[in-house]
């Protein structure tokens, strides 16, 4: 069925590729002379992921198993976007999904496939992923082009702005953006290099909900700030997921919404150092749902029954920090880092289970060696846990991606290195290799080597 998938998405490429005149991708991203009414766009990325056998003391629940393991992911999405009215545009956006991660996403926090979510799949899957409505109300002055793409349309807007995005979307459309490390389909793989893995962003499992955000963008800067709906359970589908994914499931809940939201606010500061563009971001987010408290699951864990995280369940506030840099030190070769911090204390309830987190990389253009629609990139992560965090896990508790039943902590510890080259047009391949030490925070299993290649197509 993933063969069938590929080829249909490939026969759609070079029809669309004949009707419209065979131009290159590149050309979709020039500003449009007048204002663009609609546009379309389709992507297809398809990555394989394995590792060989690795040294392990033992396995639990949510271990890597030690024996090695190869898997795939493939997600189509097919993109439309039509002008409302003044300042207004409604996008729509229909992703198919199919395959795994490794051990079906359980293992690594610092998961080394940003395509794989935990509703793996072995039929295709489906869902309207993105459903919104985004008006931007200019402010007067100086104007900029804005280029077409994905979830935008061609035009002008000015640069004082108020943005307001409202309907089904990902919080990451948004929030903790950064140039060199923000996409899976054609940057770094790992979820700790697309996001901050310290912020426990709102979303169901496969990455989306429904929420309204407000930005404020001046000539140097962008103030936002958004609401979002949480799952009712952790790691689970929203209620919209009832109408919106298919095949139907009746488990998609929203927690009550007075008291179950994902809060997230980020200041924007831009500049240049000699003609080098850079971005300083800091980000802050405050969630509420019913949750379980680290510290009441230890207290009642008896050494024949492991820590129930769900059994201290009451509605409970998380909060965290976040900071994100991108800076450019020379053309074609940028550098970036993300640091992250949340207090630890109750359930990690939709993204990952780390509480810390600190990432940095560089990333670089084959302008250098004659082929400059090329990158490579290499970077590091390093994840923790709070104090009670870790005990919850020593004394068998389970969370998002970790849990072995047992624990010797350590700095989860990850190297990534890629190369994406351009094979023609609209499609690229690319090379993957991710290094892991204590998976899962686990000191007795690893290191662990993931090698990875990736196939992405999109227009």
């Amino acid at each position: 069925m993933k063969i069938v998938v590929v080829v249909a998405s490939f026969a759609l490429y070079f029809w669309s590729a004949s009707a419209l005149g065979a131009a290159d991708s590149t050309d979709t991203n020039l500003p449009a002379a007048s204002p663009q009414n609609w546009n379309w766009h389709i992507q297809n990325t398809d990555i394989v992921q394995g590792y060989p056998g690795f040294s392990s003391k033992y396995s639990g629940p949510n271990s890597l198993p030690n024996g090695g393991e190869t898997r795939e992911t493939v997600s189509l999405d097919l993109m439309a976007g039509v002008r409302l009215w003044q300042g207004a545009e409604a996008h729509i956006d229909g992703m198919m999904w199919q395959g795994y991660g490794v051990n079906n996403a359980l293992g690594v926090d610092g998961f080394p496939n940003g395509e794989a979510f935990r509703l793996g799949t072995t039929d295709p899957n489906g869902a309207i992923t993105r459903l919104f409505i985004r008006q931007t109300i200019g402010l007067g002055g100086e104007q900029e082009d804005v280029l077409d793409d994905q979830l935008t349309l061609a035009g002008k807007q000015d640069i004082s702005r108020i943005t307001i995005t409202l309907g089904r979307f990902s919080a990451k459309d948004i929030f903790d953006n950064n140039a060199y490390a923000n996409d899976p389909r054609t940057q770094f793989m790992n979820w700790a290099l697309m996001a901050n893995e310290a912020w426990d962003y709102p979303a169901d499992a496969i990455g989306y909900t429904t929420g309204i955000a407000v930005e404020l963008n001046q000539p140097n800067w962008t103030l936002r700030y958004g609401i979002f709906q949480v799952p009712r359970y952790s790691n689970s589908l929203t209620a919209e997921d009832r109408i919106f994914k298919w095949p139907y499931d009746g488990s998609a809940q929203d927690g009550p919404l007075l008291d179950a939201w994902g809060m997230v606010t980020e200041f924007e500061r831009r500049y240049a150092i000699k003609d080098h563009p850079g971005v300083i971001r800091f980000l802050a987010y405050l969630n509420r749902a019913n949750m379980g408290s680290y510290q009441d699951a230890v207290d009642n864990a008896t050494t024949t029954s492991p820590a129930d995280i769900t059994a201290s369940a009451a509605f409970r506030y998380k909060y965290g920090f976040g900071l994100n840099l991108e800076q450019e030190i020379v053309k074609n070769v940028g550098v970036f880092s993300r640091v992250g911090w949340s207090d630890g204390q109750n359930q990690a309830w939709m993204f990952s289970d780390v509480d810390y987190t600190a990432t940095a990389g560089i990333s670089i253009k084959g302008e250098f060696w004659h082929r400059p629609d090329d990158t490579f990139g290499l970077a590091g992560v390093m994840n923790g846990l709070s104090k009670v965090h870790q005990e919850f896990f020593e004394a068998g508790g389970t969370g998002i991606l970790a849990g072995d039943g047992n624990l010797n902590y350590g700095w989860e510890k990850i190297m990534e290195t890629y190369y994406d080259f351009k094979i023609w047009k609209g499609i690229h391949g690319a090379f993957d290799y991710q290094f892991i030490t204590a998976p899962a925070f686990n000191q007795d299993r690893g290191p662990v080597s993931v090698f990875g290649a990736r196939l992405h197509l999109e227009f």
